[in-house]
């Protein structure tokens, strides 16, 4: 499995504060099904603001040196949304995608504010990237709009829901909210955001065996292995709901 969110780098922003817990929790990532973890630190945030592309880029190539072979760690961000987003994009190293891919794993403000999601997701996927929308069970704008999360899929964006949520770690309502959109097609992919060994830990083998029991073993597949490969191959199986194949 791909684990394609998760703030593992040691020091950089609110995941590890050093490089043994970060070592830990990528064994544990590893012990919990994931051969690749993307690395994902927050991106365009005020609280890190020396977070950058290369600073990332060097973190990862020092965890990896420090963890081993497996899991095989890939630099991405996860990327604070603004007006500026655009901007940044058409300048050269500002933003990080996820490992090689074309996919943004976007942050998008918890209130909504800041650009119109729907046509920030048309003018992304008119440039060629695929916008991968962050936790939106997490997102009060979000989860308590259904028709504008329609929306948002409509238009081309995948919805990356949390492990931690679909097995009822991270509250009843996002654990709702999350179950909702996986009922309703519209969740693309699952990953941990983790955040450290104990809170919000690595490894994806738990919530997929609920997916599934829930949902079946072709979803499991799909929201766990196919959907996320995909992504990194820019192939159309990383697809929202609206879109066909």
């Amino acid at each position: 499995m791909i684990d394609l969110h998760g703030h593992y780098l040691p020091g950089l922003d609110d995941g590890p504060a050093d490089l043994a817990t970060a070592v830990a929790m990528c064994r544990l990532a590893a012990a919990g099904g994931c051969d690749t973890v993307v690395v994902t630190p927050h991106l365009r945030r005020d609280e890190w603001p020396e977070v950058t592309p290369g600073r990332i880029r060097e973190a990862t190539a020092a965890l990896q040196a420090a963890v081993g072979p497996s899991p095989r760690l890939l630099p991405g961000a996860e990327i604070r949304v603004d007006s500026d987003l655009l901007a940044d994009l058409a300048a050269p190293g500002r933003v990080l995608p996820l490992g090689d891919s074309p996919a943004l794993l976007l942050e998008l403000d918890p209130w909504g504010l800041g650009p119109d999601p729907v046509a920030l997701v048309h003018e992304l996927r008119h440039a060629g990237w695929i916008p991968v929308i962050a936790h939106p069970e997490h997102i009060p704008f979000l989860a308590g709009d259904p028709e504008l999360v329609a929306h948002l899929v409509a238009a081309g964006a995948r919805l990356q829901i949390t492990a931690a949520s679909l097995l009822g770690e991270a509250g009843r309502g996002a654990r709702e909210h999350a179950r909702a959109l996986v009922d309703e097609g519209l969740a693309a992919l699952v990953a941990s955001d983790a955040h450290g060994v104990d809170w919000r830990p690595p490894g994806l083998a738990r919530a997929r065996a609920e997916v599934a029991r829930q949902w079946g073993e072709a979803r499991a597949t799909e929201l766990f292995e196919t959907a996320p490969a995909a992504l990194f191959a820019g192939a159309p199986q990383a697809r929202g709901a609206g879109e066909t194949a």
